[in-house]
């Protein structure tokens, strides 16, 4: 029987446990705390990322490995690698924990991104202000997600708080001034790559975000012709430097027609929970297949979804549950502010039955402001 490694033990990795049970597949998690929530389904390996000890008993009874989150430190994958397959690369990872080796490498692939310069001190600071303009946002170049790590600079004169703020880790993490974009609309586009080098992407995902935390994602997204092209071939180009195996995200803002690349995300991807429940074939089971050698899974959707993130602590279930199309998933961690404790699915055949059951839900459990734009673009789609 095989098994699977997976560094880091969070919801994301709970999801492809609980994916890859159907497949005959066994798991072995590793992660630094007691308390990880994959541990519910999957035997736990407690233990520094970084503790060579743990790693190689963690490689010696494991098949291959992967992980569910990017700030796994890219040299224990690199270690890992060296003994044991490992997919993604070590390589993609490493270029996804660094926004400036990031946004340089869709800058090179010719992927239209957001003016950008990286900030080593408070004087490039000041010169990456007068290149790039106002308004913008400084950023750490590593570790910053779900909206951390960010400053945004809406004059000239905001430079002294951004500094205050991020600069004392402008030595550690390095920091990165882009420009703000004026966008109309932030989508995403999840997609997997083989062994082979087969690329399947599933329908472009309009997401919206509270607080830099994603609160809910439709797909299909309703989006001009054209778009879901310019997003698979975005896509292609990264897979195909990076020599990509699994799922991975590429978060997009749409201005005036164009796709410009915000982030990568190497793994399974939050605004593609929907695909459970939303298409032939999952994120989760098909990044299984992927890092595995198997046949990739049809990426079609199963009529129209929105997946709507629970923050912090879990609305009751029964307003969900009691929709035809309402799906419920509790991802089994204690409410903590700020914390992704759960989500929910709502799926259907009609964009406006979609629509009304959105509704439905908002006002049973008091998210009328988290659906409402959602159902909007229903409305109109």
């Amino acid at each position: 029987m095989t098994t699977v490694g997976i560094l880091g033990g969070g919801q994301l990795a709970r999801m492809l446990a609980l994916s890859g049970a159907p497949l005959g597949l066994r798991f072995l998690v590793l992660d630094s705390v007691a308390d990880a929530c994959a541990a519910q389904f999957a035997p736990l390996l407690q233990a520094d990322y970084r503790d060579q000890a743990a790693l190689a008993e963690f490689a010696a009874r494991v098949d291959v490995v992967t992980f569910d989150f990017e700030n796994v430190p890219a040299e224990s994958a690199g270690w890992l690698a060296e003994r044991v397959p490992v997919f993604p690369s070590p390589r993609a990872l490493a270029v996804a924990q660094d926004r400036m080796a990031e946004k340089t490498l869709f800058r090179d692939l010719g992927i239209p991104v957001p003016p950008f310069a990286a900030v080593d001190s408070r004087e490039t600071l000041d010169a990456a202000l007068a290149a790039i303009g106002t308004p913008c946002i400084l950023k750490t170049r590593r570790l910053g997600y779900d909206g951390k790590g960010q400053f945004r600079l809406r004059g000239p004169a905001d430079a002294d708080a951004a500094w205050a703020a991020l600069g004392a880790q402008a030595g550690t993490v390095g920091l990165i001034l882009e420009g703000f974009v004026a966008f109309q609309r932030e989508l995403s586009v999840v997609a997997v790559r083989s062994r082979e080098g087969e690329l399947r992407a599933w329908p472009l995902t309009e997401n919206w975000h509270v607080d830099g935390i994603l609160s809910a994602s439709l797909a299909p997204a309703s989006a001009e012709p054209g778009l879901q092209r310019q997003a698979l071939e975005a896509a292609g180009k990264v897979a195909a430097a990076l020599d990509y195996v699994g799922v991975f995200a590429l978060e997009l803002f749409l201005r005036d027609g164009v796709l410009l690349a915000n982030e990568m995300a190497p793994r399974v991807h939050n605004s593609g929970h929907w695909t459970i429940e939303g298409a032939e074939t999952s994120q989760f089971q098909n990044h299984l297949r992927a890092v595995l050698g198997l046949p990739l899974g049809e990426v079609r959707p199963l009529g129209h979804s929105c997946m709507l993130n629970w923050i912090g602590e879990l609305p009751p279930a029964a307003p969900v549950l009691a929709e035809p199309g309402g799906h419920w998933h509790d991802y089994g961690k204690s409410p903590r502010a700020g914390r992704k404790v759960g989500h929910a699915t709502l799926r259907a055949d009609d964009p406006q039955e979609l629509a009304a059951a959105l509704e439905r839900v908002g006002r049973a459990l008091g998210r009328q402001a988290q659906v409402a734009p959602v159902a909007a673009r229903l409305r109109g789609a």
